[in-house]
């Protein structure tokens, strides 16, 4: 997003936050609810276009979006769409972007709320390690033949009772409606958007064996001092990490393996 739609994505995320800052508003059934709207307006191509429509004046979008929702989800739901249909949108498809984005934070809040954050970080990126590890299992979750409830039972078998409650609706959603994302992409943004919640950022620290606690801290210590942000390491094993480390954040590779230091002196050999 860029221009208008950011400031609007902006201002949406701080109604939110006033929304589930409060003890009366459940932000699991918030999510749900704003991802019903999401499908929606993915589906209505012509109602999200008058809705974002310039030329319309703001207050009567939202009058109409009260009038449509009212009767569909909570008020607190009704009243965060009607705001941001008050916004302006560089892109009609902008607004259906963000509110799949709210509906993922409203997960990740209500998880936060619990003290469940940190473990649903960690389940994104294991799921996501286990699919890019496994092409059957990516084949069967992509496979545009099969159906959505399908694809939900082979994810309420695989996380339902092993992973936090907000991950399996989280990874399901994307699952059964991607949206145009791939599912490693979709993963990685809904792992970003849970570091986020802390302002944090993720560095995904591959190693040969796993790190000792005291070396896990140092090595956060360190890339926080880097980077100027707490920072939550996502750990994976990889033998062929012949010693040390390989850290990535976001593009950014910092390498450190010794299996990378000899592909260098290699190819400067060659060279």
């Amino acid at each position: 997003m860029n221009g208008a739609s950011r400031e609007a994505l902006a201002a949406a995320r701080e109604r939110l936050d006033a929304l589930t800052d409060s003890t009366s508003v459940d932000a699991g059934s918030l999510a749900d609810e704003l991802a019903a709207v999401t499908a929606l307006l993915d589906r209505e191509v012509s109602l999200r276009r008058v809705l974002t429509d310039p030329a319309q004046a703001g207050e009567a979008k939202a009058e109409l979006a009260q009038r449509l929702l009212s009767t569909q989800v909570s008020g607190p739901a009704a009243d965060l769409v009607a705001g941001m249909v008050r916004s302006r949108w560089s892109q009609s498809r902008d607004l259906v972007d963000a509110l799949e984005t709210l509906a993922d934070t409203a997960d990740l809040t209500a998880a936060q709320k619990a003290g469940k954050l940190d473990d649903v970080e960690d389940e994104l990126f294991r799921f996501g390690r286990i699919v890019s590890g496994s092409t059957e299992l990516r084949a069967a979750l992509t496979d545009r033949k099969a159906t959505t409830s399908a694809k939900s039972e082979l994810l309420r078998g695989l996380l339902g009772g092993r992973a936090q409650s907000a991950t399996e609706r989280l990874v399901t959603r994307l699952v059964t409606a991607p949206r145009g994302r791939s599912l490693e992409s979709g993963l990685e943004s809904l792992s970003k958007l849970a570091a986020e919640r802390r302002d944090r950022m993720v560095a995904i620290v591959t190693s040969a064996v796993p790190l000792s606690d005291p070396q896990k801290q140092r090595l956060g210590a360190a890339l926080a001092k880097l980077y100027g942000r707490t920072m939550h390491l996502n750990l994976d094993v990889d033998p062929e990490v012949l010693g040390g480390i390989r850290v990535q954040v976001g593009d950014e590779v910092i390498n450190g393996s010794l299996a990378d230091r000899i592909e260098d002196a290699s190819r400067r050999l060659a060279g």
